[in-house]
């Protein structure tokens, strides 16, 4: 197998994801550690501009988005599948409502208990990501408690899901349900442990967390990030697969630019040289990794045609 490279940081919780991915399937890996905020001077060139973390890294194809990434691991590793196919409508429906509905109150809910531990320059960046106004501390406070009942009422639900006995979400298999569904919940606890009280009437949800904690994060060597970028230099892009596209769709070799459909404002540009039903692929040039092949997730991002 190729070198997995992953650009993270350590708080982050969507890398810690991935980092439980990692472990499960039991992978080598060679961690980037990137800022969490603007300028990322060593991470756009291999990304043609998407900032947001994580990144997986092989060679000179850059994977986007989460959602995205425990796919590749599974094509890459189909051993202990994260998508077992009994389960996976049901495994994605979840992981779908947790990284929408629980990820959002909880992410405002714990950082604004903890802001005091976090970068100062987080608030900052997030705003202007969002296209907002820096919010004050008392604005970040009131956040936090809007967002805390929104976060009391879902715990009970994931208890339930858990209550018959079973050992992961969707039954006897570990799936993407479980690691979508942990990784916000490890967040409550990752910075400090003020508000571990919102687990403690959780039996199920702490011993299922237990297990999770237990697959460790793989192997992990470190890596400078100016090797990553050398790396993608010295490499070439995987060669495209063959296109599986819906009727309106741009046709690959078209000028494209994509973002996220959500909040993010940054768009990336480039040749579209895949797409199919679960993924884009887009080929971006830069003066210091020369081409790199932009991967993202077809679901959450906004695909438009460009004119020459």
């Amino acid at each position: 197998m190729d070198q997995l490279i992953l650009h993270n940081y350590d708080f982050s919780n969507y890398a810690e994801k991935v980092r439980v991915a990692f472990g499960y399937k039991d992978l080598d890996w060679a961690s980037v550690i990137i800022p969490p905020v603007l300028p990322k001077p060593d991470l756009v060139p291999l990304t043609g501009g998407y900032r947001r973390t994580p990144v997986l890294q092989i060679g000179a194809d850059v994977y986007c988005d989460t959602r995205l990434i425990v796919k590749v691991l599974d094509r890459l590793s189909p051993q202990r599948p994260l998508f077992p196919p009994a389960t996976l409508g049901m495994a994605t429906a979840i992981a779908a409502w947790a990284e929408s509905e629980l990820v959002r109150p909880l992410i405002l809910y714990v950082s604004g208990i903890n802001q005091d531990v976090m970068p100062k320059e987080l608030r900052t960046d997030r705003a202007k990501m969002r296209g907002l106004p820096e919010p004050s501390i008392e604005a970040i406070t009131r956040a936090a408690q809007r967002n805390a009942p929104l976060v009391r009422v879902q715990l009970p639900l994931i208890e339930n899901m858990l209550a018959d006995g079973r050992e992961w979400i969707c039954g006897d298999r570990f799936s993407v349900a479980d690691l979508a569904v942990y990784h916000p919940l490890w967040f409550i606890t990752d910075r400090t442990d003020r508000l571990q009280h919102e687990l403690t009437p959780y039996p199920a949800i702490q011993a299922w967390m237990a297990r999770i904690r237990a697959f460790g994060h793989g192997r992990q060597t470190t890596m400078s990030a100016a090797d990553a970028l050398d790396i993608a230099r010295d490499a070439l892009p995987r060669p495209p697969g063959r296109s599986s596209s819906q009727p309106e769709d741009p046709e690959p070799g078209s000028l494209v630019s994509i973002r996220p459909d959500d909040y993010a404002k940054d768009n990336i540009s480039g040749e579209l040289v895949f797409i199919d039903d679960t993924e884009i692929a887009i080929l971006t040039r830069h003066e210091r990794v020369g081409d790199v092949v932009v991967h993202f997730p077809r679901l959450g991002y906004d695909l438009r045609k460009r004119s020459k």
